[in-house]
């Protein structure tokens, strides 16, 4: 017996729910205009892009057949990567950017169970990296590279 695929269903709409409190949220702030872009512009225009993906992922969800079985939450998954983010949150200022990325990653790999250290050290390192030159190196952002205290 087939039901309608409610995994991507609600996926996409709680996408599509996030993108439009973000396109709404944005708006208390000015948006600007692409030479001189205000506080507003970012959130904005990501939350419409979010609302757009949401409803690409749900309306063929809709339509399409899915067997019928109950949806099971990755909880292990999700406090790993939220606790990641959190990790890089609370470490960037003290650590550094270098140790805050690293720690982040690192912990959110370990979502992935099918990934061993020597690809979770190989993908910290390459993020890091890319995260370093990027945000330094490209935008010129001032943010501590090494822990200070």
């Amino acid at each position: 017996m087939t039901d309608k695929n409610y995994r991507d269903l609600l996926g996409g709409l709680l996408v599509a729910a996030i993108g439009l409190f973000a396109a709404l949220y944005g708006q208390r702030y000015e948006f600007g205009s692409l030479q001189q872009m205000g506080p507003g512009f970012f959130p904005i225009l990501l939350g419409i892009g979010l609302l757009l993906l949401g409803g690409a992922i749900a309306a063929p969800a809709w339509r399409r057949q899915g067997k019928a079985k109950p949806i099971r939450v990755e909880w292990r998954t999700g406090g790993l990567v939220l606790g990641s983010v959190v990790v890089f949150a609370l470490a960037l200022q003290t650590l550094g950017l270098v140790i805050a990325t690293v720690a982040a990653v690192l912990l959110a790999s370990l979502a992935d169970r099918s990934l061993r250290w020597p690809g979770r050290l190989k993908l910290a390192a390459g993020v890091t990296l890319l995260t370093v030159l990027i945000f330094v190196t490209g935008l010129g952002m001032i943010v501590p590279l090494w822990w200070h205290f």
